[in-house]
């Protein structure tokens, strides 16, 4: 399919949108000027506030941005496991599996989580956004958490489990594996981690013991 070529205006938000979220993850929102933003971008200080009507709203539309993105990759990958696998079970371990390797991928391991790096400097952001970054999390749980009562509705667990603790448990386990990428200079050890998680989940299901 043919698509028109984007405007340059366009191009210019959706590069102070790369530098945006780049600097963020790197050094965190508060650290991260308009000045530097522009001065990369090649452009003037009106031609910033043209695209945006402040910092505030340049927050605001980088997590929706980032969010989005995040949303499709997931669903991207889900439908792929499930065309690979109608189980379940079997299905969701295929999508750890394809996650963990899409992760591994990464030449210099995974630049970081925007929702996570939002967190750690919650006070510099307008309710909006705090509650735009607390749902991002809850739909992440309502997305893996229907997973598992498909799985355990067939496979029931073989340990007491709140299955909501279980879906929050991979965002855990990603934003704690990019720590450790970041610390330790390990680009593998997040999909390690996930694969350790998808280990975690087949043992709840199936029980100690080789498996798929």
């Amino acid at each position: 399919m043919l698509t028109e070529a984007p405007k340059k205006g366009g191009d210019t938000r959706e590069r102070l949108l790369q530098l945006a979220e780049a600097a963020v993850l790197e050094k965190g929102f508060g650290a991260t000027s308009i000045e530097e933003l522009i001065a990369a971008a090649g452009i003037t200080k009106s031609g910033f506030f043209y695209h945006f009507k402040d910092k505030t709203e340049l927050a605001r539309v980088l997590l929706e941005r980032y969010i989005a993105h995040e949303e499709a990759i997931f669903d991207e990958l889900f439908a792929r496991a499930d065309e690979l696998n109608e189980d379940p079970l079997h299905g969701f371990l295929v999508a750890l599996r394809m996650l963990a390797e899409m992760m591994g991928d990464l030449p210099n391991g995974h630049p970081g989580c925007l929702v996570a790096a939002y967190c750690y400097q919650d006070r510099m952001f307008d309710q909006h956004v705090r509650t735009l970054n607390a749902e991002a999390v809850l739909n992440w749980r309502r997305r893996f958490r229907e997973r598992l009562d498909r799985i355990a509705a067939r496979y029931p667990p073989r340990i007491t489990v709140d299955l909501d603790d279980l879906a929050d448990m991979l965002s855990a386990v990603a934003d704690g594996g990019i720590i450790l990428v970041k610390v330790l200079k390990d680009k593998d050890a997040l999909p390690r981690q996930v694969m350790l998680y998808r280990e975690f989940v087949r043992a709840v299901f199936l029980g100690a013991g080789p498996g798929p």
